[in-house]
């Protein structure tokens, strides 16, 4: 994997305010927060999409996001917010390396603005592509 921004912060060559700290997670604030208390969440593996990250990085960054919600609400006052994670250049990931978003929403200015372009659904396809995804996940 590349060296990235996050390696940099993992490493300390670039500084960050540090929000949560373990030996398998970082979280810190972003330097460019679509609202106040936007922080980002990584993992100190670095790997750069969700489907390569261990089992114990995932576990890991499961349990401190609820954690970091929570405090990014009693601190802000914002009940609503995104919690947004990318995978890959299509899909709007830029740095190379797991990071999930936690971005507060106070209002319809502030935090992440987004389209859905929702599709229909064939429920005898779906069938199948449910049953083909859990015989992947054997």
């Amino acid at each position: 994997m590349s060296d990235t921004i996050f390696s940099k912060i993992l490493r300390g060559d670039i500084p960050c305010h540090r929000v949560y700290e373990d030996d398998l997670v970082l979280a810190f604030l972003d330097v460019g927060p679509l609202s106040t208390g936007h922080t980002l969440v990584i993992p100190k593996q670095a790997v750069a999409t969700l489907a390569e990250l261990s089992d114990e990085s995932a576990a890991a960054i499961g349990r401190v996001l609820p954690r970091l919600c929570r405090a990014i609400t009693e601190v802000t006052g914002v009940r609503d917010m995104n919690v947004l994670q990318n995978n890959g250049a299509p899909a709007h990931q830029v740095v190379m390396h797991v990071h999930f978003h936690i971005i507060p929403k106070p209002d319809a200015e502030q935090g992440l603005g987004l389209q859905w372009p929702a599709q229909g659904f064939d429920h005898e396809a779906g069938a199948a592509l449910a049953s083909r995804l859990r015989d992947a996940l054997g």
